[in-house]
């Protein structure tokens, strides 16, 4: 190809004239002397007698382009300038010029000024530099103009694109798994219930709610997982992820909690747990250096204002080989450090995020993988161990955060899985494609299921998981 894409992109019109440049490329190739247009939103102005100076930002990368006009040649543009208030849309054009200030080494001198939309300042919300997340969360729609959420969506970007990148270099195929559900994946039960019967005049047999006139003819809910229906296309195609929406109807008002979120959930065929260790570790650090790599400026805004000491700890589980352990190990190692948990230590209980942090930040210091729980802990798909007490389950656990991997060997024994089901008390019909596929050249295969959200929680330093996602849903919210 002649052209590069983003030249393409540059050489279509808008309005009638060429598409302006990219703040971003501006401030990288410095093109002094060159005559632009930029199309943007004011951040700040600051007048004096003799000048103007906005910053002006497109959200293609943190930092804002100043803009000058000098008032004695540009008497024509003082009404445009009247209107140029925080929070409005801006069309600008003039020359790139050397900066005589140290923040940036060139900035716009103004030729031409145009005001596309005004924001006016006794409304508009984001006139003070620094507001509360809290009082952010009530205006979502306003909240990706900050800095800080600016930041957190271009990183969120970054990850995304790694994550892809990663499964795409390594032979997987993306799928999409249904959102709509008739079996649960986790066991678990907390669903929200897809329906389209009248709830003022539910139909009813025998005193139980008769689905044979729903939509599906039967029972169905937004889905909490795509594994199951991953496993089904890992065993025709060897190696698929998913990366899409799940949901949990859990009435936790928390800062980890959220009712909606996406899941990464790659599924590999001829895979035992070992082999599901080293595609984790692998795959964690190429995302993480990725975000390091490529979103530098965000991650330095983070490191100063959110998190400090951040960009050292992702660099050292980067740089650190996981430490693998049993569960039974990790409660020892627990019981044995003396240390006063909330949660008291003894083997059979699911380890809560002050035991994954300690085992992390005190005893290892530095990322660890727990296998081998105790099957009542853990659903009902995974592997059973030859002890009857324990599956191939895995969690990978970083300092900071505790758990952000989860994940384990799948059962691939027709009998067992079947057996496991029955234990857990689930419906067995429910299931019955997914025992078909013990039937029918059944292999070993592994997977695990990492939350987007709390990557990007953990990646940005983010106090709260409201904070990392456009548009949270939470309980009794769902407003934007």
């Amino acid at each position: 190809m002649s052209e590069s894409i983003s030249q393409v992109f540059n050489n279509l019109t808008i309005y009638g004239r060429n598409l302006s440049m990219r703040i971003k490329e501006i401030l990288s190739q410095s093109p002094q002397g060159q005559n632009v247009t930029v199309q943007g939103w004011v951040r700040t102005k600051r007048d004096t007698k003799t000048v103007c100076f906005l910053e002006v930002y497109d959200g293609s990368c943190f930092r804002t382009l100043q803009v000058i006009v000098d008032k004695a040649n540009a008497e024509d543009l003082q009404k445009e300038l009247d209107r140029c208030t925080t929070g409005a849309s801006v069309e600008v054009e003039g020359q790139i010029v050397p900066s005589p200030g140290t923040n940036q080494k060139v900035e716009l001198s103004v030729s031409t000024l145009k005001v596309i939309g005004e924001a006016p300042p006794e409304t508009y919300p984001l006139q003070k530099k620094r507001h509360s997340f809290e009082f952010l969360r009530e205006i979502a729609h306003l909240r990706p103009r900050t800095n800080t959420f600016g930041a957190v969506t271009r990183v969120r970007n970054t990850l995304a694109y790694a994550i892809h990148r990663y499964f795409q270099q390594n032979g997987f195929f993306y799928i999409h798994t249904p959102i709509i559900t008739g079996s649960d994946a986790e066991g678990a039960g907390a669903m929200f219930q897809v329906t389209t019967l009248p709830l003022e005049n539910v139909p009813m047999v025998n005193g139980k709610v008769d689905y044979r006139e729903d939509f599906f003819g039967k029972k169905t809910n937004l889905t909490v997982s795509g594994q199951l229906e991953a496993e089904v296309y890992a065993t025709a195609l060897g190696k698929v992820y998913t990366f899409g929406p799940t949901f949990r109807a859990e009435n936790s008002n928390t800062t980890r909690h959220l009712a909606e979120f996406w899941m990464i959930e790659p599924e590999v065929a001829f895979c035992d747990i070992h082999g599901n260790m080293d595609l984790a570790e692998s795959f964690l650090k190429f995302i993480l250096s990725a975000v390091l790599e490529e979103s530098s400026e965000d991650m330095a805004f983070f490191e100063e204002r959110i998190q400090p000491g951040l960009l050292s700890g992702l660099q050292q589980v980067i740089d650190t080989p996981f430490h693998r352990i049993t569960y039974t190990e990790a409660i020892e190692r627990l019981e044995k450090s003396g240390e006063s948990f909330e949660f008291p230590v003894k083997w059979g209980m699911d380890l809560q995020s002050e035991h994954e942090k300690f085992l992390t930040e005190k005893i290892f210091k530095g990322p660890v993988i727990v296998t081998g729980y105790p099957k009542e802990i853990k659903a009902f798909y995974m592997k059973l161990n030859e002890d009857g007490r324990t599956v191939r389950a895995m969690d990978v656990l970083v300092p900071r955060l505790g758990e952000i991997i989860g994940g384990s060997e799948r059962e691939d024994r027709y009998e067992v899985l079947l057996g496991r089901i029955r234990e857990m008390g689930l419906n067995e019909q429910d299931y019955w494609w997914y025992l078909d596929l013990r039937k029918y050249g059944s292999v070993p295969h592994s997977g695990f299921g990492l939350g987007f959200e709390r990557l990007v929680q953990y990646v940005t330093g983010m106090g709260n998981i409201r904070d990392v996602i456009p548009f949270p849903r939470t309980v009794k919210n769902a407003e934007f």
